[in-house]
């Protein structure tokens, strides 16, 4: 079920970059920031399993600048190892430096709009609970980890939005972009597009078909024992004894 109040967020940085999938050897940032990258950044502040972000709007705030910067990289993917320069990768061919151009934003603005969805509806646990917590955290400047936008080396700053923050009246064609990952009921990710895109005076809708469909995703938690679990546990705890020491005396 989806909650009809809206929570909004404020983030911004000096770079973004919101890689289009389409081009593989040197990126090519979209001209805003997607709907997965929003759900990411709202997911850093508060995540919870009982709960998803459904993206309402991403609003635009500052013109769209871009620019390009050579980097210098390796020609395989990193993982979880260390991998040498002219040692061979995992396909059985060597690894070279290489530089590659980037286009990326720069000085970049949004607010983000969303609601809490629960395929579930728990009386315990409502949405109001979650909404409440995330609007805490925003005006504490608190975070699970550090969002980002698009990459981690483009950190982000967020606040509550003010009466002042109005998205540019401009009007930007994109076409095709990436709404999201899904993952089957076995964890099987899986991209969604949505088509014909355009930023209209500032605003990308994102209250779309491929919305609904991301909200059937299986969402599902960590295994229980590792690690990232017991942070989770550690963290989830945490914010429901401040939730109970914050709450107003009947």
């Amino acid at each position: 079920m989806l909650d009809q109040e809206v929570v909004r967020v404020k983030v911004m940085g000096d770079f973004a970059c919101f890689t289009r999938p389409d081009l593989k050897v040197e990126r090519m940032t979209y001209p805003c920031m997607t709907p997965s990258a929003a759900r990411g950044i709202l997911d850093s502040i508060l995540w919870k399993p009982e709960f998803q972000w459904y993206i309402r709007r991403i609003l635009i705030l500052k013109p769209v600048k871009f620019f390009s910067v050579k980097r210098n990289e390796i020609t395989a993917k990193q993982g979880s190892r260390i991998i040498e320069i002219d040692a061979i990768d995992v396909r059985g061919k060597p690894v070279f430096r290489t530089q590659r151009n980037s286009i990326i934003l720069r000085d970049v603005a949004y607010i983000i709009e969303a609601s809490v969805f629960q395929k579930e509806i728990d009386s315990k646990n409502p949405p109001k609970k979650y909404v409440e917590m995330t609007r805490r955290r925003i005006s504490k400047g608190q975070c699970y980890r550090r969002p980002f936008l698009g990459t981690r080396e483009f950190s982000a700053e967020f606040l509550a939005p003010d009466a002042e923050d109005i998205p540019i009246h401009d009007t930007i064609p994109i076409g095709g972009m990436l709404f999201d990952i899904f993952y089957d009921a076995t964890g099987v990710p899986s991209p969604i597009f949505f088509y014909d895109v355009a930023v209209v005076e500032g605003v990308l809708d994102c209250v779309t078909p491929e919305n609904d469909e991301m909200m059937r995703s299986s969402h599902l938690r960590p295994p229980i024992g590792s690690e990232i679990s017991a942070i989770l546990y550690d963290f989830n705890a945490n914010e429901e004894r401040l939730s109970h020491s914050e709450a107003p005396n009947d």
